[in-house]
């Protein structure tokens, strides 16, 4: 009886058991179907508004560097830098920012709510009752009965 085992048995379950170095599927893509999106590597997408926000929150803050720059050499150069001088001098731009935030915000929630058109097919039931939740205190259950 030959208890070696076939040479041939071993490589194969050798080569199966390596972890694999690369794989490519070239087999063609369905054009609709049941596939989720797949997570890219780096950063999330973005919308293009929110890129655009992202952008101009970036160049409006570089832009803030030399004044800031010139101001404190201003303040050393002097000899007389006053911390309450300093403070106004800082929560004066976060002053005038918050009151043209808010009215922006409340320009911006002005605008007309869009149609919304829902189509179905077959048998449909819709339950548009608003329950109404309470939840009270750091530890709280939401218990909403219909």
């Amino acid at each position: 009886m030959n208890t070696q085992p076939d040479p041939k048995l071993v490589a194969a379950v050798e080569e199966a058991m390596r972890p694999p170095t690369s794989y490519r599927d070239d087999s063609p893509l369905p054009p609709y179907g049941p596939t989720p999106p797949v997570q890219q590597p780096g950063a999330p997408a973005m919308s293009a508004r929110t890129t655009e926000i992202t952008r101009a929150v970036m160049y409006c803050s570089l832009a803030t560097v030399p004044p800031g720059l010139v101001a404190t050499a201003v303040l050393i150069a002097s000899e007389h830098a006053d911390p309450t001088v300093i403070g106004m001098i800082c929560a004066a731009p976060a002053a005038l920012a918050v009151p043209i935030l808010a009215l922006a915000r409340l320009l911006r929630g002005a605008r007309p709510a869009p149609d919304v058109h829902h189509h179905y097919e077959g048998p449909v039931y819709q339950d548009q009752r608003n329950v109404h939740s309470s939840t009270r205190g750091v530890w709280a259950r939401t218990n909403n009965q219909q």
